[in-house]
């Protein structure tokens, strides 16, 4: 979910437009939407997207062309073959060209964190269903790149920003006005920031 706080995140990090922006996993185009209608040169691509649409149905190794940054909204974690794709991108950037990332920390999530993850989705009637913490956890590391591989993957191609940990699960599949709850709870000690920002700079 893009939430209008992570549009506001993506479009402090960019240069200014009419910066030509490459969107990597740009899912529904709500993002890449919005930053062209903000003035930005667009190119959006997610290999899950229908034909047609204002994102292509692409992978990143299948992108060619120059810009001068690039977005990439929590979907590196899931990007396959991961290190041959963040060279290719490391190509289609200048130097000094800029890579916005938000990501999710998979280390960082415990049964805390899917405890009340899924207790909020029951609470919206969105899941009537009893789930183990253990076994959603277990699920999930098994298919997402833990965040210390993407950084040593984007580490040779990019000068890597501090990264900092922030709030998500409002994001996955929940809604945006959890947003203050989630950062309360981290706040208090009682939930962990399994969200992760940061920004790259082409070498």
């Amino acid at each position: 979910m893009v939430t209008r706080e992570v549009e506001a995140f993506v479009r402090a990090s960019l240069p200014s437009p009419p910066a030509g922006v490459l969107e990597i996993g740009a899912g529904g185009g709500e993002l890449a939407a919005a930053l062209s209608n903000g003035g930005y040169a667009v190119t959006a691509v997610d290999p899950a997207a229908e034909p047609g649409g204002i994102v292509q149905p692409c992978s990143l190794l299948d992108v060619r062309g120059s810009f001068d940054a690039a977005v990439c909204v929590v979907a590196l974690h899931h990007i396959n073959p991961l290190e041959e794709s963040c060279a290719h991108l490391a190509t289609l950037l200048s130097p000094g060209g800029v890579l916005v990332i938000d990501e999710i920390d998979i280390g960082r999530y415990d049964e805390r964190a899917m405890r009340w993850w899924a207790s909020q989705r029951k609470a919206l009637g969105v899941d009537e269903h009893e789930h183990d913490p253990s076994d959603i956890l277990s699920h999930l590391r098994e298919h997402i790149h833990p965040l210390d591989r993407m950084l040593a993957a984007l580490t040779p191609h990019f000068d890597l920003g501090r990264p900092t940990p922030g709030p998500y699960l409002h994001r996955w599949e929940l809604r945006p006005s959890l947003y203050e709850a989630e950062v309360d709870l981290i706040a208090s000690g009682l939930l962990p920031a399994v969200g992760c920002r940061l920004i790259a700079t082409r070498k």
